[in-house]
């Protein structure tokens, strides 16, 4: 059983890793090009691009949140492993599998209250419960008509308005679409964490983290096939 369930997610692993890793690049180049456009612009033609300073931050954000996940793929967060260092050898093992569960347990909380935010202003609902979703609450306000401050409507979205806006024209963005990396990012945490505590569970990795010490960290590896 554990054998499947670890062949499933490692066949999950390897699309996640491809998604996280086209994307980071990606990012990175948009937020290149806008940041040096608007630089030109500035300091040459005494113009700017009056959007690119919001495009940089979501595209940041993105960055930041889809890099949480790429580093547990890694394993190169940075953790505290001074009690693991101190224990017979035999115990790793079992609070490894202690971690991993609480790890799994907070992605899972992650992902209801990044989904509860997002839902909304995707015209969605939020989930009952306080810890646990334990429905869909139909009362939730919908948010579907909150636009971005200064981000441009593109217009291949626009099949959004009649679903979401009533037929109303966006003038700006609308904030579902810059959010939406909260529920994704937390899906994609909750994936990577429930992937490395099977490798905790089948002996193939110790911790989920990376030494804190800067000698045994020198080269990060990772040890989540995939790359």
């Amino acid at each position: 059983m554990i054998t499947k369930v670890g062949g499933f997610f490692h066949s999950a692993g390897l699309l996640v890793d491809k998604f996280e890793r086209v994307s980071i690049a990606l990012i990175l180049a948009l937020m290149t090009v806008v940041t040096f456009v608007n630089v030109v612009l500035r300091y040459v033609f005494n113009d700017s691009l009056i959007w690119g300073l919001e495009v940089t931050l979501v595209l940041f954000a993105w960055l930041v949140l889809l890099g949480i996940s790429h580093c547990i793929k890694l394993f190169a967060h940075i953790g505290v492993d001074f009690v693991l260092n101190m224990i017979n050898p035999r115990w790793c093992k079992v609070f490894g599998v202690i971690t991993s569960i609480i790890c799994i347990a907070y992605a899972l909380l992650l992902l209801k209250g990044s989904w509860d935010y997002w839902a909304p202003f995707a015209g969605l609902y939020e989930t009952t419960g306080h810890w646990f979703p334990t429905g869909l609450d139909t009362n939730t306000r919908d948010r579907a008509w909150y636009e971005t401050d200064q981000i441009p409507m593109l217009d291949f979205l626009r099949f959004f308005e009649p679903l979401l806006n009533a037929g109303e024209e966006y003038e700006k963005l609308p904030r579902f679409i810059p959010y939406i990396i909260l529920p994704l990012a937390s899906l994609l945490i909750l994936i990577r964490f429930i992937q490395g505590g099977l490798m905790v569970l089948n002996g193939k990795v110790k911790t989920l983290i990376v030494s804190h010490e800067g000698e045994d960290s020198k080269t990060v590896s990772s040890p989540i096939k995939g790359d």
